[in-house]
């Protein structure tokens, strides 16, 4: 089974195709979208990734073996199984159709409509109308294949599915509003049911369908456009009574100059150039940091991190915990999943708990947690200790941390009571009696 880890930027849609993939064959997929694992920009520019990945783009994968892919079909072919990929040689090729279709057919139309209504690249109109005619006639096809069909290969959700389906995402959320969807209701249908699988909404969360189709707005694009800064002028006001400089006479006084001017031009260096999704990124407001209203904290998370990573759990880790932790900064829960009566085969169960953990990137620099799966297949519970910044749910501090933790119950521990330290030893360390579970340890998973 394929393991390893998934370098990208937060809400990349290319790299959405490799995760859904892996929630369907259980491949153990690492997401590092954000820092200090990863930072776009900074850490797929370094020599170290440039060498594994020499385009420095995004998604990469690098396998816990060493093996290295990038491109992102590449990377969700290979965590892909056999069902996803096709079990005969005709589902194979017809596979590889329908994402050589996503590519080729889908991309460029939806790119040249949507990008202009995120704000992200200059409207020109001509190109949008053909867009929209180029997206009608995509939409065509699918409805007339799909007019008897549930999915685009078979009787299953395969990797045509996913890729298809990712590639028409902000399509949907953006401008395919009711009436022009409405010609192609066996496309709307097929990509609803896709979408809202287990495994595409633990990693796209809920995706809903525009009411209104977005249009390009100009201030907006404004806004957006990187702020260079002017370079400071050389030369300076003539003083009052400073003489005026003298010009050169004629007109050939001017060629040499002009003749300088454009060497240099031509030898600054060029800007790097980046694809639309990496333009958008780059453009994206920095948020607010939800945690910037706390006072500073004496407790160092990324110092009990390491010890917790690189050191024995019990002799080292927990005692470094208890001696450290500062309990007016921070605060521990134990959250319980409500509806155990759901969970079915564990691998199953493990996925809806690294699901939660992806989409929790941005809380990893002030956030722990060791969950952990009691029990077997259909008949298992998920509960956890977590550690957070403040005395709050930290959920409820950013509207993209609340994709899954409703699911759970929520119970703030005191940390003085001896059923805190008792469950803070039990839950880090993956071992102990758990009496307040009532089934066996299957496996543990950290958010660090």
């Amino acid at each position: 089974m394929a393991a390893g880890t998934l370098y990208t930027y937060p809400e990349n849609w290319r790299a959405f195709k490799a995760q859904i993939a892996a929630q369907y064959s259980g491949a153990r997929l690492k997401v590092a979208s954000s820092a200090p694992a990863f930072t776009f920009g900074q850490t797929n520019r370094t020599p170290a990734f440039l060498n594994n990945f020499p385009l420095g783009k995004v998604p990469a994968f690098q396998g816990d073996d060493g093996f290295c892919l990038f491109e992102s079909n590449a990377i969700a072919h290979y965590l892909s199984n056999e069902a996803l990929r096709g079990s005969s040689p005709q589902a194979q090729s017809q596979v590889l159709q329908w994402v050589s279709f996503a590519d080729a057919e889908i991309i460029p139309p939806a790119s040249a409509w949507v990008f202009p209504t995120l704000g992200i690249m200059q409207l020109n109109k001509q190109a949008t109308e053909q867009a929209k005619d180029e997206v009608k006639k995509v939409l065509s096809v699918l409805n007339h294949h799909l007019s008897t069909r549930t999915f685009l290969v078979g009787e299953r959700v395969s990797l045509a599915d996913i890729s298809v389906a990712c590639s028409m995402i902000w399509l949907y959320r953006q401008v395919l509003e009711p009436s022009f969807r409405q010609p192609f209701p066996n496309v709307t249908r097929w990509f609803q049911t896709c979408v809202n699988q287990p495994q595409f909404k633990t990693v796209l969360g809920e995706v809903k369908l525009c009411d209104k189709m977005a249009q390009f707005d100009p201030k907006k694009f404004s806004d957006m456009q990187p702020k260079k800064d002017c370079p400071p002028k050389k030369d300076c006001p003539p003083k009052k009574d400073a003489p005026p400089k003298k010009e050169k006479a004629g007109k050939e006084a001017g060629k040499p100059q002009e003749k300088k001017k454009k060497e240099e031009k031509e030898v600054a260096p060029a800007e790097e150039e980046m694809d639309e999704c990496e333009a958008a990124l780059a453009s994206e407001p920095k948020t607010k940091d939800p945690f910037a209203h706390l006072p500073k904290s004496a407790f160092v998370m990324d110092e009990f991190k390491r010890k917790y990573s690189n050191e024995d759990t019990l002799t080292v880790a927990v005692p470094h915990f208890w001696e450290h932790f500062d309990k007016e900064g921070y605060s521990i829960w134990y959250g319980e999943y409500k509806f155990p009566e759901e969970l079915t085969m564990t691998f199953m169960s493990c996925n809806l708990i690294m699901g939660m953990f992806q989409r929790l990137d941005k809380l990893r620099k002030n956030g722990f947690a060791s969950v952990i799966l009691f029990g077997g297949n259909n008949d298992s519970s998920i509960s956890g200790i977590w550690i957070f910044r403040g005395q709050d749910l930290a959920f409820t501090l950013s509207d993209d941390w609340q994709i899954d933790y409703e699911s759970y119950a929520w119970r703030k521990l005191d940390p003085d009571s001896d059923e805190t330290k008792t469950m803070v030893k039990e839950y880090f360390a993956w071992e102990g009696e758990f009496k307040h579970v009532g089934k066996p340890f299957n496996q543990g998973k950290c958010f660090k």
